[in-house]
């Protein structure tokens, strides 16, 4: 990270780093100790609690978890509006339980939806009913997901020095999951009502949890501790992005050889400015999202992507104007979460 300025925020941030690195710890331990987490950063436990309830009270940052890539179907609906129905489309979309997000573009397309299903086929008539008749739609474009390679809940903030985050947990290798891997496999009653109560607060205690599951909290912390341990949830750390001076989010259509797809798709998820990448269906195989401190970071991203990757492609790019919803969470216009619609199950 850049060094901090006498008020402790990064250039461009409204976020101080002692802030950002809390955030950096609850990334690697979402749900672990406040004396742990204390400790990685230097303060005491109650510290650590008072500094996370002030970001989490003003929107700045939150906890969340969804139902991992392994089980879901996910579809990226590019849409090309008339101008004046832009906001109205927006709106209707954020709505919808089964739209993770939605992101208004500059680009090729106005507004980028990412969806999610537990098939191809209630996926594609979810968007085909729910989306396509909306007014003021000229066009609907939708790539699957094939291949996940990182996502958001494995970016981290790299606040913290690798020492300190190492004392949280093991250093992360980026995922690569196969989306939908498991099949038709649903998460039961139980199990959903538990993703959905941590879809609220992903620290909430296995008592509160259990309440809200209508089990006990023995039952709810072996649930999900499993559902954590094969993969079938993702906790994540999330954040105001422009408030922490990232203030560019670049949506990238990459095309590679096939036969690097896969070490391409790899190696550009492990990149600090890369917060998803996945291979897709259509003209381009990999979906690409960046983080950037700016416009200007966007040239010299893209050079470092020509010397590190000569056989890439930059097919189309498409900057984010405003993120109105961001797996589930509402978010204003400087990206503060200020409202949430809980995720749907996969099915209807």
């Amino acid at each position: 990270m850049e060094s901090g300025t006498d008020n402790g925020l990064l250039p461009g941030s409204s976020i101080s780093e002692p802030d950002l690195a809390l955030i950096d710890a609850l990334q690697s331990a979402p749900r672990a100790p406040w004396s742990h987490i204390g400790r990685a950063i230097g303060v005491d436990a109650t510290t650590a609690a008072r500094r996370w309830e002030r970001l989490r009270a003003d929107g700045s940052a939150w906890l969340t978890a969804y139902a991992s890539a392994r089980l879901a179907t996910i579809g990226f609906v590019e849409i090309r509006c008339r101008p004046r129905f832009i906001d109205a489309v927006s709106a209707a979309a954020v709505e919808l339980p089964w739209v993770i997000g939605v992101e208004e573009t500059a680009g090729d397309f106005d507004l980028l939806i990412s969806a999610g299903a537990a098939d191809l086929p209630t996926l594609g008539r979810w968007v085909r009913d729910d989306i396509g008749g909306l007014r003021g739609i000229r066009s609907a474009r939708m790539r699957v997901g094939i291949t996940l390679f990182g996502e958001g809940g494995d970016w981290r903030m790299r606040a913290l020095p690798p020492a300190q985050r190492a004392e949280l947990s093991t250093p992360r290798a980026s995922s690569r999951t196969a989306y939908g891997a498991r099949g038709l496999t649903r998460l039961s009653p139980v199990d959903q009502a538990l993703v959905t109560a941590l879809h609220a607060d992903a620290r909430m205690s296995y008592t509160e949890l259990g309440a809200a599951a209508g089990v006990s909290e023995h039952t709810a912390r072996r649930r999900v501790d499993r559902l954590l341990r094969e993969g079938d949830v993702v906790i994540r750390c999330d954040f105001a992005y422009s408030l922490a001076g990232l203030s560019t989010l670049v949506v990238y259509g990459m095309q590679v050889p096939q036969a690097q797809l896969a070490s391409t798709g790899s190696a550009l998820a492990r990149l600090a400015q890369v917060r998803l990448c996945s291979a897709v269906s259509g003209r381009h195989s990999l979906m690409t999202h960046v983080l950037l401190h700016g416009l200007s970071g966007i040239g010299p991203f893209e050079k470092m992507l020509a010397d590190r990757f000569p056989a890439l492609e930059i097919k189309d790019r498409a900057v984010v104007l405003r993120t109105p919803k961001r797996v589930g969470w509402l978010l204003d216009e400087r990206g503060r979460a200020v409202g949430r619609i809980p995720l749907g199950p996969l099915r209807p």
